[in-house]
């Protein structure tokens, strides 16, 4: 039995469900928490599925109390979060952007990881395991492109969030909080083929997101993992932003 917990968002496909696959091929406990199921991940014995759309922000704290049900925490030398859903649409000026658009993408990018964060550090707060938090960001989040105001804006905030939340552990000297965000630079996922399937007259950056494909620059999501599977194991100072090459 594995002496680590892991509770990841959005399993169901891309970077959450690679990094769930390689922390459940290493024998740790992983808690699958997104809106679809994973056939896949489902084959483990170590791993549990709460389906959630994390747009419904109220049930959160349910879904956290019910994931930490799940272990005994006198028996975890580690227990990690990793906030890794996202949305990236919609993909349109700010002045075309319906007010549920916008609501949408900033429930799941930014306001849920927020909850989760929050409600994580409270139920953990007397245990002796590691403490970590992991936040996957974007480069989206330091550097502004046309029609992903919403998505980068929601990235700004949680890096912003993460190294707010890092000076508040920092100054915790029981059981401090190890939070960082990681900008896992680009990788094929969904969200990058829908940003390369627009046409450029509705979106003046796909053309920079095919010619990423085209070329070659994009990770695997298993190569992703592998990078995440590494920053897992080191230690940082809390509210750190950490860009999977620096290690």
């Amino acid at each position: 039995m594995s002496n680590r917990f892991f509770m990841i968002t959005g399993t169901s496909s891309g970077i959450g469900q690679a990094v769930a696959r390689s922390l459940l091929e290493s024998g740790d406990l992983v808690c699958g928490i997104s809106r679809r199921d994973s056939e896949e991940l489902n084959r483990y014995p170590q791993y549990s599925q709460i389906l959630l759309d994390l747009q419904r922000v109220e049930e959160v704290e349910d879904v956290i109390n019910r994931a930490l049900t799940e272990v005994n925490p006198q028996s975890l030398e580690m227990i990690c979060l990793i906030n890794n859903a996202a949305m990236l649409e919609p993909l349109l000026p700010i002045d075309e952007c319906t007010a549920e658009d916008i609501l949408s993408n900033i429930h799941i990018c930014l306001i849920a990881p927020m909850i989760l964060t929050s409600i994580f550090i409270k139920a953990t707060q007397h245990w002796t395991a590691r403490r970590k938090i992991i936040n996957i960001s974007s480069g989206s989040g330091s550097y502004a492109h046309p029609s992903m105001s919403v998505y980068s804006a929601a990235k700004a905030g949680l890096n912003r969030f993460t190294q707010s939340v890092g000076a508040e552990q920092t100054g915790n000297d029981t059981n401090p909080v190890e939070i960082i965000s990681v900008d896992p630079g680009m990788v094929e996922t969904e969200m990058q083929q829908t940003a390369r399937s627009k046409r450029e007259e509705e979106f003046r950056m796909a053309g920079y997101f095919k010619e990423a494909y085209l070329k070659g620059r994009l990770q695997s999501t298993d190569e992703m993992a592998g990078h995440l599977m590494r920053i897992i194991e080191n230690h940082y100072e809390p509210g750190r932003l950490v860009h999977y090459c620096d290690l």
